[in-house]
């Protein structure tokens, strides 16, 4: 495998057969650009993390047809190429962090040979532009100390650390689809140039995704994931309204409180201290003022007094 992750190649009567399942004319081979691009492979990449052999044999079916982007930007002027050839390849003599044999998954991909795409198709050919990303969903992440699925659980290792001298890592496994590939600048996996973005065939966690965002790293969300995380941010809103409505008249029993308490003062101060209280502030607030008033009651003068012991002048009596 040479250094470049795209290379240039010219088109052959095969290439031309496989582009036009998806163009709809017949096109020439003067009016497309063919290049080489290594996908991924099944190393150990710096978020320690790698595709099985078999989960690159399933992306290598699922690529085909898979546009070619920017940045994993979902737009369709964004949309520069199309993947129409797929395959798995070994890598002879060379091994991967965890001593497997070393695969690639390579494509063949090609765009429109014209003056809009001169320049990207320049930089192709002088090698800047090279690293390529790709978004996909995977079901799986297998620790590989002890074998849990991290995508439906959670284990106690962490990737990246060493237990008895055996590297962590997750084994992306089970490829569900394929949905692009993107030219990056920054590549996840060292040989082949790959940030990875992929999703639980089911669904990802809600806390997964605000984890992902808080990171601080670029987050790619799919539609599913994007409409989830509004969703999940309306229904926020809601119950923080309810919140803030029930601090509202639990700050207005605590001021009611006290004025009973201190008839005195003016109540106006107190409201001014109960404003910044948490609700758990005022909760406890309010106990405790209910027990002192239950504990200070004033009995009224006119109360029936309790019955005492009647007085015995019996020793009087003549």
């Amino acid at each position: 495998m040479t250094d470049a992750f795209i290379q240039k190649s010219a088109p052959s009567e095969e290439d031309m057969k496989k582009i036009g399942k998806f163009s709809r004319r017949e096109m020439s081979a003067e009016e497309v650009y063919i290049f080489n691009v290594d996908l991924c492979n099944n190393d150990v990449d710096r978020d320690f993390e790698k595709f099985s052999v078999a989960t690159l044999n399933e992306l290598a079916q699922q690529f085909v047809g898979k546009t070619g982007i920017f940045d994993h930007s979902m737009k369709a002027e964004n949309q520069k190429a199309r993947v129409f050839d797929a395959w798995v390849e070994k890598v002879a003599g060379k091994k991967t962090a965890d001593g497997e044999d070393f695969y690639v998954l390579k494509a063949r991909a090609y765009m429109l040979n014209n003056d809009e795409n001169k320049a990207l198709i320049d930089e192709i050919d002088a090698g800047i532009k090279k690293e390529v990303s790709v978004s996909c969903s995977v079901e799986k992440a297998i620790c590989s100390i002890c074998n849990t699925d991290n995508r439906h659980g959670r284990c106690e290792h962490i990737p990246g650390r060493s237990y008895g001298g055996k590297l962590c890592f997750n084994v992306l496994s089970n490829a569900r689809d394929a949905y692009e590939f993107s030219f990056v600048a920054v590549p996840a996996q060292r040989e082949a140039g790959i940030t990875k973005s992929f999703e639980n065939a089911k669904e990802k966690n809600m806390q997964d995704i605000i984890k992902n965002i808080a990171s601080g790293d670029g987050v790619t969300l799919t539609k599913s994931e994007a409409n989830r995380l509004n969703s999940y941010i309306e229904e926020l809103k809601d119950e923080a309204a309810l919140g803030e409505e029930y601090k509202k008249s639990l700050s207005k029993e605590v001021v009611d409180l006290f004025k009973s308490a201190f008839p005195n003062m003016d109540s106006k101060l107190f409201s001014s201290v109960t404003a910044v209280m948490t609700a758990s502030e005022l909760i406890g607030f309010r106990d405790g003022m209910r027990s002192n008033e239950s504990k200070s009651k004033i009995k009224p003068q006119l109360a029936q007094a309790t019955e005492s012991k009647a007085i015995d002048f019996s020793q009087f009596r003549i």
